[in-house]
């Protein structure tokens, strides 16, 4: 039923095929207004879940063409949907969809306004279903605005930690994802979580991890990983006069992996300088850097909490300098914060223990709904549009241009991505790439009437989306 519910003729009568495109519009903004994130590239990531999940095979079946039938007619109040059209796809494709969809390479790093994924009918009797299958094909923004947001927090991580350390060890682990209650739903929940682990090996999202051995597979057992954590009501529950035995039960139960245990439930500070510091400071010390503790304050001004937890750390636990400069704690006891941590209070966080000459391996970050929820799909101007038609034998080449707002001009034409000798990327419309100068186009056919023909795994999806080293020179100059 969720595949057919938009199932209305289209006004095409004479076309025999339709081409339209996926893009992340690029944003022409005032340059006196800034913004503290550009987004100026993206992560393409997720068509290939969407294709397995909801367009291969024989996705069309006479069960679902009647009860669309008696929907459409009760929804509109009127007979608008195609059953002819798609009477003849069962009958002539088995149910199976005859449409072409090019992609870029998932895990592709490509900046805005570039062509992402072009889609055309193959059957002329079938035009209007390029356009029927949008809606399910842009849902791609989410996994795709994950990824990339992700992708900035990473950029954003590997600038400090390079910067107070000297290197990028443990960066894969500088940002867990919190955030499976904080999504719509369980669907939500897999997709986001596979999308930030495109760029990161920390999630307490487990669905993410099925999603990724389902649809995509790895070399590895799995994609993700967390340790033993305590959450308040495995301290509240043992009664305030009570919390250093909790802490205390808790430590003693993970003795040879590293253990995460909330410390706010009453006096984060008090917890750290008396519980800690003091009544078990044995128990933390005797641990190996393998297994440290970690210390989750959940509560107050993110930066404020940071360097005040940090600081009577310290001097509970006197932390030597690094290389750099920058003080490093023992490595038996860590921080994560995991409140309120969004891309630009991690930025305010990791800017403000560099100027208070802490070193980002220090700490590490959680974050909930900032990373899988506070999303949407203007963030990164996602659009789908038609460019090109075919009608009465003759191509047209097709676009729109509003003039409330030149942002939302689209391409016209048949596209074509490219790599121009300088490395950039270029979107060639009206078919030009077709023209032998412009070299290879970086449009995969994926899929094909029915078939996927084309899959990526996710470790191949991890390396294109990989920092490169080019980025992290530009953000370390």
């Amino acid at each position: 039923m969720a595949m057919l519910t938009c199932l209305i003729s289209l006004p095409f009568a004479l076309s025999l095929k339709v081409y339209s495109y996926f893009e992340c519009r690029e944003k022409r903004t005032d340059p006196t207004k800034s913004r503290k994130v550009k987004y100026d590239k993206t992560v393409f990531y997720g068509l290939q879940y969407i294709l397995n999940k909801y367009l291969k095979g024989k996705v069309v079946t006479p069960e679902k063409i009647q009860e669309a039938k008696e929907v459409y007619r009760e929804h509109f109040q009127d007979d608008v949907f195609n059953e002819k059209g798609w009477t003849y796809i069962l009958e002539k494709y088995d149910g199976h969809l005859p449409i072409e969809i090019k992609a870029v390479p998932e895990g592709s790093v490509i900046p805005r306004g570039n062509v992402l994924f072009t889609v055309e009918s193959t059957d002329p009797e079938c035009y209007w279903l390029t356009n029927w299958v949008e809606t399910i094909l842009v849902q791609i923004w989410y996994p795709i605005t994950v990824a990339t947001n992700s992708r900035e927090q990473k950029k954003i991580l590997a600038k400090y930690l390079q910067e107070t350390s000297g290197n990028l060890e443990g960066l894969a682990y500088k940002l867990h994802d919190f955030g499976y209650r904080g999504v719509s739903s369980q669907e939500t929940a897999g997709i986001g979580a596979s999308a930030h682990l495109v760029n990161f090996k920390g999630t307490d999202t487990v669905a993410g991890i099925g999603v990724i051995k389902k649809y995509y597979g790895t070399k590895d057992p799995v994609p993700g990983f967390s340790v033993p954590a305590a959450e308040h009501s495995t301290i509240t529950a043992w009664g305030k006069d009570h919390e250093k035995d909790a802490f205390e039960h808790i430590i003693k139960q993970f003795p040879n992996v590293p253990v995460s245990i909330v410390s706010d439930s009453y006096d984060i500070y008090n917890a750290c300088e008396k519980i800690w510091g003091e009544d078990l400071r044995s128990l933390i010390v005797a641990r190996s850097a393998d297994a440290p503790l970690v210390i989750r304050p959940d509560s107050g001004n993110p930066l404020d909490t940071v360097l005040k937890v940090l600081e009577i750390l310290g001097k509970k636990f006197p932390p030597v300098e690094n290389s750099k400069g920058y003080k490093v704690l023992p490595p038996y006891i860590r921080v994560i914060q995991g409140d309120g941590v969004d891309i630009n209070t991690l930025q305010e966080i990791v800017e403000g223990m560099k100027q208070h000459k802490w070193s980002i391996e220090n700490i590490s970050f959680g974050s909930g709904g900032a990373l899988l929820q506070k999303l949407t799909r203007d963030l990164l101007n996602c659009s789908f549009k038609c460019s090109y038609v075919v009608t009465n034998g003759l191509g047209v080449n097709v676009f729109k241009d509003p003039v409330a707002d030149p942002n939302k001009r689209s391409k016209k034409g048949r596209l074509s991505l490219h790599r121009t000798q300088s490395g950039d990327f270029v979107t060639l419309e009206e078919g030009k790439g077709d023209l032998e100068q412009y070299g290879v186009d970086l449009l995969h056919t994926v899929f094909l009437n029915g078939k996927i023909v084309k899959t990526y795994t996710f470790d191949e999806v991890r390396d294109n989306a990989q920092l490169k080293e080019s980025e992290l020179n530009v953000l370390l100059d």
